[in-house]
């Protein structure tokens, strides 16, 4: 089936260690050296380039031994080859690292009410799906998660106010990295409790106001790298159930959340366009598809 991708596999799983990792690229008289110790010592990835080199140099040797015929220019053109593959498995994993960081930084951007830095997380070419909806480019966005949400959340603050709780920690990422490192996909799954508190309740409030739930989705995202800066291409955020905290799950209503059914400007929250098909809500199930294929048979997962 072949080896499994190495972005799949994150550095800090690796413990052997050295010093430090420095790349030299000489041009003429001129020598960049590119210190990346804070960040590889952290996630293992020095463990991992240590372990290769030691690795590439054995193989070299024994091919060596093997074939006595090779010159120097053979032995040097095969290491520069096995060096090249190892700096891009060491780069896809520092985009692996990059991306996962980028996405859970939106979550706490999200969870704190700050929609203003939510919105710069996107590329300008970037979209966001939603409740049935698409919101295109940043003005699609800004129209979710400033005109809507921080609206309805916080009356209209860039920030988190007092009593509004919206927590969603984000969860068993997998993060695939294009072989040429300019774009990524990745799945991850949130899990949120979110509600207002009894002192910020307004007098006469009726009782069908919702004041706090549980929510728990899917993200299917699509990254891209911008100026060698990753940023988010595509949010799908999928909810797949939601529910009153005091009953629970096992009462949720069919439809108890809206999905979109106009689009903008005709509804000015609205989206840009309407997904098909509608996607399903709790207690109605089905499966987000999944980006990568199976990671031992190699299938890809279909629709029956």
């Amino acid at each position: 089936m072949g080896k499994p991708a190495l972005s799949h596999y994150p550095g800090s799983h690796w413990d052997v260690t050295l010093a430090s990792l420095r790349e030299q690229n000489t041009q003429g008289n001129a020598t960049m050296t590119v210190d990346r110790r804070s960040f590889l010592e952290q996630s293992g990835l020095i463990s991992a380039t240590a372990l290769a080199l030691g690795t590439a140099a054995t193989v070299a040797s024994a091919d060596d031994a093997a074939s006595p015929t090779k010159g120097p220019d053979d032995r040097l053109a095969e290491l520069e080859k096995q060096l090249a593959q190892l700096a891009n498995q060491v780069g896809i994993l520092e985009d692996t690292h990059a991306i996962r960081r980028l996405h859970h930084a939106y979550g706490y951007y999200i969870d704190k009410c700050l929609y203003d830095e939510t919105v710069d997380l996107f590329a300008e070419d970037g979209e966001v799906r939603f409740m049935g909806g698409i919101f295109k480019g940043k003005a699609g966005a800004r129209r979710l998660y400033c005109d809507t949400f921080r609206t309805t959340f916080t009356g209209g603050k860039n920030g988190p106010v007092p009593g509004f709780l919206l927590d969603h920690p984000q969860l068993q990422d997998v993060v695939d990295v294009a072989p040429d490192r300019m774009t990524s996909k990745a799945r991850f799954r949130c899990f949120m409790q979110a509600g207002r508190h009894d002192s910020v309740v307004k007098a006469g409030e009726g009782a069908n106001v919702l004041r706090q739930w549980w929510e728990g989705g899917l993200y299917e995202n699509e990254y891209v790298k911008d100026n060698g800066v990753w940023k988010i291409k595509v949010l799908n955020y999928r909810p797949v159930w939601h529910a009153r905290f005091e009953e629970g799950w096992a009462h949720t209503p069919a439809k108890f959340v809206p999905f979109y059914s106009e689009t903008y400007p005709r509804n000015p929250l609205g989206p840009d366009e309407l997904m098909s098909p509608v996607p399903v809500l709790w207690p109605d199930t089905d499966v987000l598809a999944f980006h990568y294929p199976h990671p031992v048979t190699g299938r890809w997962w279909k629709q029956s």
